[in-house]
Formats: structure tokens, C-alpha cells, sequence
């Protein structure tokens, strides 16, 4: 179920508030060019900044507007275990087919620590939950023995990885076999992720070019096809580069702008981008002529 380009989906704002009408355009977006799932209210979709019932709500919304075309992963992470599973358990309810569990950012905790944050939510909660490992942004780096502690519990059932470490795929590959899900968090390695076993990615690009990522996904799958992802991977590694020139999520939210998805309005501590990045996303995306 998990697996090939799914959409870290962005949330627009106007005047500062959920942009509804925005939201849904974008959902109906991905499903007509072959985007593999949603990923709501994860970094990307400023979570951090939303209140608790704008982030229910961005969840309720995308499970409503993607009515089961294509799977739900609900970003319900947060360094504090009894939110995680409380907002876990909203995900469930409302109908998310999984979640997206991000490692407890700022509260350091140790492996152990990692290891009962995510029993503890796997234990309240009955979706599938994916771990989403990125110690850039947590700080803590969850390591390949803890992982496989947890995929022996009833609801673990992968990774997004997002420390850029290409080893670790064979590592994790190595350790739980392929039933476990590898999905990469860091769009310029995708080609390389797959090659070595990876399934897919949870990607930021997908959110202003979802044909070319849907498509790269699908031939880096397939040895007869690997050529094309080539290709492709060409095109879309300037994009990919252009996302990150300033914090995500403010430059795609740019881009998403270009493309008349929505507009760019971030909220603080998050600024929008300034002049010379516009230039660098403006280019990147004529050079894919997607404008």
C-alpha cells in the first residue's frame, strides 16, 4: 500500500488561516496525476504551527476529499507520547490508512526512550505507523537495532528515512527483510534509494511536479525502465535542489504559487523566500517546463 511518490502535502493559508478551498483543489490535483498517497500535516504541512484542531482538520479533509483513491498517511507525530497517540488515534477514526510518527524532536530521549515512544503509540493505536527518522530536524537518530525492535510489534511497518545515509537502506534491508517499508525523505536520492531497495518516497517536489515524481517512482521500480528514471532524475534533481535553497516549506509553497496551486503565505517563525530564491525555484521549474 505504501509505496512509489507520496506527497508531503503542503497547507495553504490566506490572511493566516487554512485556505480550505486551496487544500482540496490540491488533493484533487494529486489523484488526477498519478500521485501514490497523501502525507497531511507533516512538516511540510507546518505542522508545528497548526493548532491541534487545524491539524485534525487538515487530516479529517484530505481522507474526505481523497474518499479511499489512493492511501492516507497522517503526519501525527510530536515529542510529547500521549499527543502522538492522541493524534493517532483521531487519524484512525477519521479513517488515515496510516501514520506518519516522527522521532520526538527536542526531548533528546535515548534508544530506549525512541523504543517505548513508539510501543506506546503502537500499543493505543491500530494503523499501520510508519517511523520517520530525520535527525536534521530531531536531533536524535534512531538507530538500525531499534528499528527492528519495533517492526516485530503488531502496527510498525516502516520508515521514512531522511538522515541521507544511502547505507542505511541495506542495512534496514539486511535486518527486517523487504516486508518492511523504505520510503525516502530526501528527494535528490530517490534513484539511488530505490536501487538499493527502497520502495518509494514521501516527498516535498511531488507537491508542484506530482507527474514527473509519479513517473520517475514507477520506472526506478522497473529494470527495464530504469533508462527513463534516469531521465527523469535529471530533470527534477534542479527542482528537487530548489526546494531546500531556504527552509521547507517556503519554497515550494513558491512554486505552488507560480503554478497557481495557492498562495505562498507561510506562517512565523517561517518567512517567505526571498527575490534570489524565487529566481533559483522560477528556473528550476522552466527548466522541467513546468512553466
Amino acid at each position: 500500500m505504501f509505496k512509489g511518490s507520496n506527497v508531503a502535502l503542503i497547507t495553504p493559508f490566506k490572511n493566516n488561516l487554512l485556505d480550505e478551498e486551496a487544500y482540496i483543489k490540491l488533493i484533487h490535483f494529486h489523484i488526477e496525476n498519478g500521485t501514490s498517497g497523501l502525507v497531511p500535516a507533516g512538516t511540510t504541512g507546518e505542522s508545528p504551527t497548526l493548532s491541534h484542531d487545524e491539524h485534525q482538520k487538515v487530516i479529517d479533509l484530505c481522507i474526505k476529499e481523497s474518499n479511499g483513491k489512493i492511501p492516507v498517511i497522517a503526519g501525527t507525530g510530536s515529542n510529547s507520547t500521549e499527543e502522538a497517540i492522541s493524534l493517532t488515534s483521531h487519524a484512525e477514526k477519521a479513517g488515515a490508512n496510516g501514520a506518519l510518527i516522527v522521532t520526538p524532536y527536542y526531548n533528546k530521549p535515548t534508544q530506549e526512550g525512541l523504543y517505548q515512544h513508539y510501543k506506546a503509540i503502537n500499543d493505543k493505536c491500530g494503523i499501520p505507523i510508519i517511523i520517520y527518522n530525520i535527525p536534521g530536524r530531531s536531533v536524535i537518530d534512531m538507530n538500525v537495532d531499534t528499528m527492528a525492535r519495533l517492526f516485530e510489534l503488531k502496527n510498525i511497518v516502516g520508515v521514512k528515512d531522511a538522515t541521507g545515509d544511502l547505507d542505511r537502506v541495506d542495512q534496514q534491508l539486511s535486518k527486517m527483510g523487504k516486508e518492511f517499508v523504505q520510503l525516502t525523505g530526501n528527494d535528490d536520492n530517490a534513484l539511488e534509494f530505490n536501487k538499493r531497495g527502497g520502495v518509494g518516497a514521501i516527498s516535498v517536489t511531488a507537491n508542484i511536479a506530482p507527474k514527473l515524481c509519479s513517473d520517475f517512482q514507477k520506472f526506478s521500480k522497473s529494470e527495464n525502465d530504469i533508462g527513463e528514471a534516469e531521465k527523469l532524475d535529471k530533470i527534477l534533481q534542479p527542482i528537487h535542489h530548489s526546494m531546500f535553497v531556504e527552509s521547507n516549506p517556503s519554497p515550494v509553497k513558491y512554486a505552488a504559487k507560480l503554478l497557481n496551486l495557492c498562495e505562498d503565505d507561510v506562517r512565523l517563525p517561517l518567512v517567505k523566500v526571498t527575490e534570489q530564491t524565487k529566481e533559483i525555484v522560477k528556473k528550476s521549474l522552466q527548466s522541467a517546463k513546468l512553466i
